[in-house]
């Protein structure tokens, strides 16, 4: 594994948390982190709800390989941050899609339609329907863009690859939500307090 650098200085990730640790006295862990890279385009950021620079309560990374005009990619970049913060994809593509997901989907658009009593060829389209819609509700290329909420985002980055006169690629995006992924301990105060003072 190799040791990343922390942004701006000439140490490691793992000596500044511990720089950090010693002037906060308090303990942290690096929990979680990604690392996007492009050969010829932008990694654009965005945070949502930004409290202090580079810190908030969303934070998104988009992956862009191009070797158009980087103004360009970096202002599109922002704008589909903007958009996956809001909308929470599951994936970037049809094909990148959790196959299990997927199949949890089926199968309840699969029960729900044969509820339905129809006919097996016409449940089979009613399937293939939902899971079209299904695909606009969580594959990224597929979402409606919410910036003008009529058309889809492959067809953004398709325009912007016109206007700026070079292919453009959406490679890969991160979305980090504040407090995402932690169990949260569920407690009895009251039963806390009588185990502390001994009464059963």
């Amino acid at each position: 594994m190799k040791v990343a650098t922390y942004p701006g200085k000439a140490h490691a990730v793992s000596e500044e948390l511990t720089q950090l640790i010693a002037t906060i006295g308090e303990n942290m862990s690096l929990r979680r982190g990604v690392r996007l890279s492009v050969t010829d385009g932008i990694v654009a950021t965005y945070i949502h709800a930004a409290t202090a620079p580079g810190l908030g309560k969303i934070g998104v990374l988009v992956a862009l390989e191009s070797t158009g005009d980087k103004a360009a990619l970096a202002v599109l970049g922002k704008q589909i941050a903007m958009h996956i913060a809001a909308t929470n994809p599951m994936s970037l593509s049809v094909d990148d899609l959790d196959p299990k997901a997927l199949e949890r989907e089926r199968d309840v658009l699969t029960e729900q339609a044969r509820a339905s009593g129809k006919p097996d060829a016409v449940i089979e389209k009613m399937i293939e329907g939902r899971i079209r819609k299904f695909y606009e509700e969580v594959v990224l290329l597929e979402q409606v863009y919410v910036i003008d909420g009529e058309s889809r985002v492959k067809d953004v980055i398709a325009k912007t690859a016109k206007d700026i006169g070079a292919p453009v690629t959406m490679t890969a995006f991160a979305r980090y939500a504040l407090g995402e992924g932690i169990e949260k301990q569920e407690s009895d105060f009251a039963a806390e307090v009588a185990a502390q003072a001994g009464v059963r």
